[in-house]
């Protein structure tokens, strides 16, 4: 696989991430089949997706993107769907969150 198909994994491996992340939310503790389901899916479908990108990248580089894009999709859906605060601080570190993110992306070979 190419190193350019193997970010691109990377990154959807992320906004499933992202997906699952903001699911756990809607499982009531897993207590609700269809959003417990979707979930599990989710986490399953993002974990394999990670995996095959780190036959080709850097495990520590990938990893920190996938829980970078994850946490920072999930911040932001939280705010979007669930009127969940994003003052300035929160949006402050979520820059940086970013920023880190960037910079891992490109100083890695």
């Amino acid at each position: 696989m190419g190193i350019v198909m193997a970010w691109v994994l990377v990154i959807i491996a992320g906004l499933l991430e992202t997906g699952w992340a903001v699911g756990l939310k809607q499982t009531d503790g897993f207590t609700k089949f269809w959003p417990s389901l979707f979930t599990i899916l989710g986490i399953v479908a993002s974990m394999l997706l990670l995996s095959i990108a780190a036959r080709t990248l850097p495990i520590g580089t990938a990893y920190a993107i996938w829980v970078g894009i994850g946490s920072a999709g999930a911040v932001i859906l939280g705010n979007l769907l669930f009127g969940e605060s994003l003052g300035p601080a929160r949006v402050f570190f979520l820059l940086l969150l970013l920023i880190a993110i960037t910079g891992l992306k490109v100083t890695s070979h």
